[in-house]
């Protein structure tokens, strides 16, 4: 059985946010908490990634095409589209700092979405938030003619 204090941190990302106890405890088994240095790389644009990762301390530079896009801290998460469809890396992620991380591995997260409720409609709704403010910074953006 996990730590009660982990289940609570897992419960405090929002991608597990309004998981019950039961629904908590079955993440918990599904996924591993790791420790990475500063200037630690955690994925590379353009390579094919089988996990995802959620930040639970720390934080990490988002990298397009070599230009920063975002830093990220706690409680975001990144590498879940390699969750979804397998496919290449959209960014390159680097720590910034010290960082704890919980990691998925794409089996364990495929068999989560069958065994938690309302998991996938949790993920849907993040994507969908992360796709909006996606949107918005491109329609920011000036544009050169």
């Amino acid at each position: 059985m996990a730590d009660p204090s982990y289940l609570e941190q897992l419960g405090s990302i929002r991608l597990f946010s309004g998981c019950n106890k039961s629904d908590l405890q079955r993440i918990a088994k599904s996924v591993d908490e790791i420790s990475v240095d500063e200037g630690r790389v955690l994925t590379t644009e353009g390579d094919f990634g089988r996990e995802a990762f959620v930040v639970v301390s720390g934080t990490a530079r988002v990298n397009i095409d070599g230009t920063e896009v975002a830093t990220l801290g706690p409680g975001q998460q990144f590498g879940e589209l390699a969750l979804l469809d397998g496919g290449p890396r959209t960014a390159t992620v680097t720590a910034l700092s010290p960082m704890e991380l919980v990691v998925i591995d794409q089996r364990s997260f495929l068999s989560l979405l069958d065994e938690v409720p309302g998991l996938a409609r949790r993920i849907l709704a993040s994507l969908a938030s992360t796709i909006r403010e996606l949107d918005t910074q491109v329609a920011e953006r000036p544009t050169s003619h």
